[in-house]
This record gives C-alpha cells, sequence and structure tokens, in this order.
C-alpha cells in the first residue's frame, strides 16, 4: 500500500514508528529533554513557553536525509560527490552546536560573575534566575543539536567508511560515536563538565603511520588486539587524513573509542612534526603502535622505545599481498 504525507512532520513521524526500535531512540530522548517549561535563547530575549522537538521525529529526519541522499547518487555519475554533501550536512550540525556552545559558555562566564556578586534583592534574584535559565536552555539545544550531529555521522560513517571529522577543532560526543578531541583542546580543557568531554580518563594508546598503507583489516585486527586487553583505551593519534591515521580514526569511530588528534603545528615550521611527537610522549602512553612511513615515525619510535613503552612496529612488507588493479586485469584477460 502506498502511503501518501502532506507534510514532513507526518513523513518523519511515519519513519520513526517504522524504525522506533532503533537503538539511537534513548539517546534521542536523553538529548532532547526538556529541564524547564520555560525557555530563554539569549539574554534580551523574553522567557517564553517554548518545546522541543519531538526526539522520534528528529532522529528520523536525520536518518531520512542522510540514507536519501547516498541512496539517489548512488550508482550514478554524481555518486563521487555524494559523501562530500553527507559531510557538509554533518558538519553544518556540528557549526551550529559550536555556537550554540560558545553562547552557552558566555551564559556561564556571566552567571558566575552574577554569583560572586551576591546582592539580597528581588532584582538580584530575578537576574540569577534568567542567567540559570539560560544556561539550561542553551545546554539542552546543544545536547539536541550534538546527538543529531553524532547521528548524521554515524551515517556518513557507514555510508563512506571513513569517519567524520571537522576540518579544526574537536567533535565530543557523549553518544555512543567516538569522540575526536584536537590535542590543543584536549590541553587546554576548561570548566568541569567541558573538561570531562575535552581530557576524557583512561589508558592512552599512541598511534602512527604513513600515509600510504592498504590492508586496513591488518590494522583494524591489532587495535582490536590491544583494545581487549585495554578496554577503557583512549587512541593518540597523528591525525594525518589518509593512510594509516585515517584507518585508524575509522577503527575508533566504529568501535566507540575516543580519539585524541595531534595536528601539525604549521606555525613550528620543519619541526612541527618532531614537537608533535614530543607532546603526543608526554601523554605517558602504555602502549603504542608506529607504521613503517617516514622518518616522523622513525623518530616517534626512537622516542617511545627511548621511555620504556611498550611498541608495536608494523612494516609495510608486513601487509597483505597486493596486486595493482592493472595487473588483475591483465591476468583475467
Amino acid at each position: 500500500m502506498t502511503k501518501s504525507f502532506s507534510n514532513f512532520a507526518d513523513f518523519a513521524s511515519f519513519i520513526a514508528s517504522e524504525t522506533g526500535t532503533d537503538e539511537r531512540s534513548p539517546l534521542y530522548e536523553a538529548a532532547f529533554i526538556e529541564h524547564d517549561e520555560r525557555a530563554k535563547l539569549s539574554p534580551v530575549d523574553e522567557t517564553e513557553q517554548l518545546e522541543m522537538p519531538d526526539p522520534e521525529q528528529a532522529r528520523a529526519a536525520v536518518e531520512m536525509v542522510m540514507a536519501t541522499l547516498f541512496d539517489v547518487f548512488r550508482d550514478t555519475r554524481l555518486e563521487p560527490f555524494a559523501s562530500d554533501l553527507a559531510w557538509g550536512f554533518v558538519n553544518s550540525f556540528h557549526v551550529v552546536a559550536k555556537r550554540i556552545s560558545d553562547r552557552e559558555d558566555d551564559a556561564a562566564k556571566e552567571l558566575g560573575e552574577l554569583a560572586r556578586s551576591f546582592d539580597p534583592s528581588e532584582i538580584y534574584a530575578s537576574q540569577i534566575e534568567e542567567a540559570q535559565l539560560l544556561c539550561q536552555t542553551l545546554q539542552g539545544c546543544r545536547d539536541a543539536m550534538e546527538c543529531m550531529r553524532d547521528h548524521a555521522a554515524e551515517v556518513y560513517r557507514v555510508e563512506t567508511g571513513r569517519p567524520y571529522s571537522p576540518t579544526r577543532g574537536s567533535r565530543v560526543s557523549n553518544g555512543v560515536t567516538a569522540s575526536m578531541i584536537d590535542a590543543r583542546d584536549y590541553l587546554a580543557a576548561r570548566g568541569r563538565e567541558r573538561r570531562e568531554q575535552f581530557t576524557p580518563e583512561g589508558p592512552v594508546v599512541a598511534f602512527s603511520g604513513g600515509q600510504v598503507w592498504d590492508d586496513h583489516e591488518m590494522l583494524w585486527k591489532g587495535l582490536d588486539s590491544i583494545k581487549a586487553r585495554i578496554p577503557e583505551m583512549i587512541l593518540a593519534t597523528t591525525a594525518q587524513t589518509k593512510g594509516c591515521d585515517a584507518i585508524a580514526q575509522a577503527w575508533a569511530a566504529a568501535r566507540g573509542v575516543k580519539v585524541i588528534m595531534f595536528r601539525l603545528d604549521r606555525r613550528l615550521g620543519a619541526k612541527a612534526a618532531f614537537v608533535r611527537n614530543d607532546r603526543l610522549l608526554a601523554l605517558k602512553p602504555v602502549e603504542a603502535v608506529v607504521c613503517e612511513g617516514s622518518g616522523i615515525q622513525m623518530n616517534l619510535a626512537q622516542k617511545l622505545r627511548q621511555a620504556g613503552v611498550p611498541l608495536h612496529v608494523v612494516k609495510l612488507d608486513q601487509q597483505r599481498a597486493t596486486v595493482p588493479s592493472g595487473q588483475r586485469m591483465a591476468r583475467r584477460a
């Protein structure tokens, strides 16, 4: 039977009812909580009676948009561009969540200043109540936006095989997906809640490798064996966008392992990669994996050995034998 819908909300409700057992439903319900019947979205806005969106409709809408985007382009000449468009969709949620987070930080700062200058007057009581409501409203909006971003990011990962990662900064997650934390955010985390997100507790496993690597299954199996021994591990990588680091970050996203990304600080010039190695070592990793690459990996491996860190060195020739595509075609002929 064909169903027709007069508006998007009805369509989203239908999708939600058809996929209501989705494991993300509890995550949406937790993120879309209304802590107060009232809402205040900026210091100058009046308090209003505004509800949160229906969590099931929101979940269905995100899934529907992402899945439809890939399905429409699949097996067409536009298929190579689907991942770029999908990344942009995920990134839109991320950018908006970051803006809300910045406003939340400003509101929390204002609330802190009010709390330090206590005044028993009714005006003061009203001001501090409004400041608390503003912080609470913005926190709820941020939680909801991050929940939708993480869901969209998971669809992106499943479809492309690569985790969504912002071009700069961090992506912290309260859900089942892995957080990808920029090293600068990790080292400069502040505030109790944000510190817990940006400086996760757990043993660090360092990982680095070259930008050319074919056998991803080999690396996944190796990382799986480490996680079996160190279930609460946090992966710290040298954050290259292709090759070994990209494979390791994809593994972390699939396994729900938090990642600390040590990107190059281009301001340091030629010594940037070596400084990055030192900063990675300063985390005092309990174990490390270094795949053959350049002198940067050799330098890191040497420093890890000197520090007494258990080290797995993976050579290029340890990969499964692969046959270039041109040779495969010749053999078929």
